[in-house]
């Protein structure tokens, strides 16, 4: 139901003014979302003149920062097992190009955990007496395991590398670290309805994640059973992948503090502390800033 009224709403609802930060302005008030490193909004396009070579340069800078952030992404795992490839902890992200937000997809896909995960699905589901089509025994294990699997890695390869490749969208998780836990936990949420544009950072509806498990969901019904395929398991594949995603972005934005806390290890290796330091300065400084309008009317 969040889902469908965050994507009812208009685009309007989530853009943002220049120089202000990248802002989800939904039903409350989120805390901002990591600064993007390059914002089209504060540059005059009009008042100066750029050379072709310049454009290749600045191309070029951006490529190499976001090849950067893909080989740290690369190696984030959870407890050392479960991998994180899709998060970005940085507050100066930039956009990926579009081969770039493929490749990422794909290895998120053929990560022996996604194999992994894909046995223990079929485990549950063949305990639970679903998807009778499959048949039983090791036959209809093995053919549950590579249904899992599929609908995973359709999944992340339709919404998180090749729409968002053509829609221009941003398809990591832009984790937030800081604020209030209830904000933190609203964010986490509404990303997977909404996310930044690559060209104006804009927050906008999050067609990618949201179409993706939908045809993720429709294309399993080429390698379910008859029986069990058709317009309820385009749906209800789309649904699961959805709520998947929901609890993947909330677990991950708050993974980092429980491994501080009960495994002595900081994943964002000390973002997560420079960004409450900066939210301390700002705090101060807007309340020395009302104390001094308190003061100038008295």
């Amino acid at each position: 139901m969040t889902g469908i009224a965050l994507l009812a709403l208009s685009p309007n609802l989530f853009s943002q003014e220049p120089n202000t930060g990248k802002r989800l302005a939904v039903a409350i008030d989120l805390p901002e979302t990591p600064q993007p490193q390059a914002e089209f909004g504060s540059v005059d396009l009009f008042a100066q003149q750029t050379s072709p070579a310049q454009q290749t340069g600045t191309e070029k800078s951006q490529h190499e920062k976001g090849e950067e952030e893909i080989k740290e992404e690369e190696k984030q795992r959870v407890v050392g097992v479960v991998p994180s490839f899709n998060v970005s902890y940085r507050a100066d992200t930039v956009s990926l190009s579009g081969f770039q937000k493929l490749r990422l997809a794909f290895h998120s896909a053929v990560d022996p955990a996604a194999f992994a995960a894909g046995l223990v699905v079929a485990g549950y589901h063949q305990a639970m007496d679903d998807d009778t089509g499959f048949g039983w025994g090791l036959k209809g294990y093995a053919k549950r395991s590579s249904a899992a699997y599929l609908d995973a890695a359709d999944g992340t390869m339709i919404g998180n590398g090749i729409l968002p490749a053509i829609l221009h969208q941003e398809p990591r998780y832009l984790r937030l670290g800081h604020g209030t836990y209830t904000h933190r936990l609203f964010y986490s949420i509404a990303t997977n309805f909404v996310c930044p544009h690559d060209n104006t950072h804009k927050w906008e509806p999050n067609y990618s994640n949201v179409l993706g498990n939908i045809v993720a969901g429709a294309i399993s019904n080429l390698y379910y059973p008859s029986g069990n395929s058709g317009f309820g398991l385009t749906i209800t594949n789309g649904l699961i992948d959805t709520g998947e995603g929901t609890f993947g972005t909330v677990f991950e934005e708050f993974w980092p503090d429980l491994s501080r806390r009960y495994l002595h290890k900081d994943p964002t290796q000390g973002r997560d502390a420079e960004a409450r330091a900066l939210d301390v300065e700002e705090k101060q400084v807007r309340e020395e800033q009302k104390k001094k309008r308190k003061q100038d009317k008295n």
